[in-house]
């Protein structure tokens, strides 16, 4: 029999999705854990503790309703106008109820800085449509009471059922060239790490910016050239480097202010790692 903490009810928004999928296995042995649905899914339409919900219609109250959950987990993808009119609902049920919001963010919020890394503290400011629509969730929740709100920046993530090693996988059975940025310097996650680190922010209770990348710096190019030596498929794979600008452009997220514990903190070589197994 499953042995659940009781002081927690957890609703992942988007637990369909890569990894609202990988948070909820991780948590679902341990805290009540609930999930919203968008794409059509038998095994997950047959599981109570899922719930069908799309953003763009539904009115997310129902939901809350029903499960009250302690803890709300951002996971969601697709339309970022919807995205952020849902968001200003979640705020206001925030205030009211004795719940906290785990919000899934990216690096992205910082790429229009290219010359240095990020840090949890560091202004936020992009040139992107995504980075844009990520900092405008972010400074909604940043002006809630802090004990309320964690923000999760995350940059690429990757691992053995990443979306980014399934389609590195697939252009190589395809004979197409994989796009490379030689002058991209970035750090990496694992969804393996990832869902382990949130699983600590819940424990712990924990608030305020985190930044859940690796601790190292790693080229674009160089890291997927040596994820392809590690599944041993360099002779099968063919390149196209994609070259933005001149300069090498920084787009990573290291942590300085709120520093996981060294059994949760990661290095590139990790990710490489968990594909040999």
């Amino acid at each position: 029999m499953i042995k659940r903490e009781s002081k927690h009810r957890i609703l992942i928004l988007g637990v369909s999705g890569f990894l609202g999928s990988a948070i909820y296995k991780e948590l679902f042995p341990y805290f009540r854990t609930s999930g919203t649905y968008n794409t059509s899914n038998k095994t997950l339409e047959k599981n109570r503790q899922f719930f069908h919900y799309n953003y763009e219609e539904d009115d997310i109250y129902e939901i809350l309703d029903i499960v009250k959950p302690t803890i709300i987990i951002s996971a969601l993808r697709g339309d970022f106008s919807k995205q952020v009119m849902l968001h200003r609902h979640l705020a206001e049920y925030l205030l009211l109820e004795n719940t906290k919001l785990i919000f899934l963010s990216s690096a992205n919020v910082f790429d229009a800085y290219s010359k240095y890394p990020s840090y949890e503290q560091d202004k936020t400011l992009s040139h992107s449509i995504y980075g844009h629509f990520k900092i405008k969730i972010e400074n909604m929740l940043l002006r809630l009471p802090k004990k309320k709100v964690a923000i999760v920046r995350l940059p690429m993530v990757f691992g053995p059922h990443a979306p980014r090693l399934t389609e590195i996988l697939q252009l190589i059975d395809l004979n197409e060239p994989i796009e490379v940025f030689p002058n991209l310097v970035m750090n990496v996650t694992s969804d393996n790490k990832l869902t382990q680190q949130i699983h600590y922010i819940i424990n712990r209770n924990k608030s305020g910016v985190f930044h859940l990348g690796s601790n190292d710096l790693v080229h674009h190019d160089d890291f997927i050239k040596e994820i392809i030596e590690t599944l041993h498929l360099e002779h099968k794979a063919k390149y196209k480097q994609v070259f933005t600008t001149n300069d090498e452009r920084y787009l990573a997220v290291l942590p300085k202010f709120n520093k996981l514990p060294k059994h949760l903190q990661l290095v590139s070589q990790d990710i490489l790692s968990e594909l040999k197994k």
